[in-house]
């Protein structure tokens, strides 16, 4: 597991990664309300149907243009923390340059593919844009939807690019603070993160305290 790594140095990848990191959480942010939404929405849904026989008009299609929201808002928050899919055998055995080297080509690879989704996308909403397409059902506007796409994958491409400038200040130098990347966590230094998170920072030292003690 990763955790994210936001540092007050660096220079200016850690100032990037800093300004960015507030707007990924919003975009996160948003992604959950709109699921936590979709669910309340689904539940009244149910109820008005059996009950009322009165179902929200055009819920289907809300529900498909939420769609983008959901799955691409909160891309760019999952690659600072690492929530993402990672060859995780592979990436954990590596160490010093071999491990940035592999990351910076990883991460290469990773914004030639978010970039061609983004050039692509943008063509996508402009043609749903000027012809001012709709849903079938409910006849919605669908190109605000369509736009989400682009503009999460660029704020995703923003993340990607503090990484890849990340990986290469630690090519270069391996023995830096790192900056601007999710950092890779073995077993012990997961389960502290959780007991940080579970039960506050104090835990840790108390945790120590007492196993100093009974020693």
């Amino acid at each position: 597991m990763n955790q994210a790594h936001i540092s007050t140095q660096g220079g200016w990848i850690g100032t990037t990664d800093r300004l960015a990191a507030p707007v990924e959480n919003l975009a996160n942010f948003c992604a959950g309300l709109t699921i936590f939404i979709l669910m309340l929405m689904g539940s009244a849904q149910i109820f008005l149907r059996s009950v009322f026989n009165a179902p929200i008009a055009g819920y289907i299609d809300l529900v498909q243009l939420s769609m983008a929201t959901m799955a691409f808002l909160g891309a760019a928050y999952c690659q600072r923390v690492g929530a993402h899919i990672r060859m995780e055998l592979l990436v954990g055995n590596l160490r010093g340059r071999a491990l940035w080297a592999f990351e910076t080509i990883s991460t290469l690879v990773a914004i030639f593919i978010i970039a061609v989704i983004i050039r692509y996308g943008w063509d996508h909403f402009v043609r749903s844009y000027q012809s001012g397409d709709t849903t079938i059902d409910a006849e919605i506007i669908v190109w605000p939807s369509k736009l989400l796409v682009p503009l999460a994958f660029g704020l995703w491409l923003v993340r990607l690019l503090i990484q890849l400038a990340g990986s290469i200040r630690l090519f270069i130098n391996p023995h830096l603070e790192p900056v601007g990347i999710a950092r890779i966590l073995n077993v012990s230094e997961i389960a502290e993160e959780e007991i940080k998170e579970t039960f506050g920072e104090d835990s840790i030292s108390d945790k120590g305290s007492h196993g100093g003690a009974g020693q």
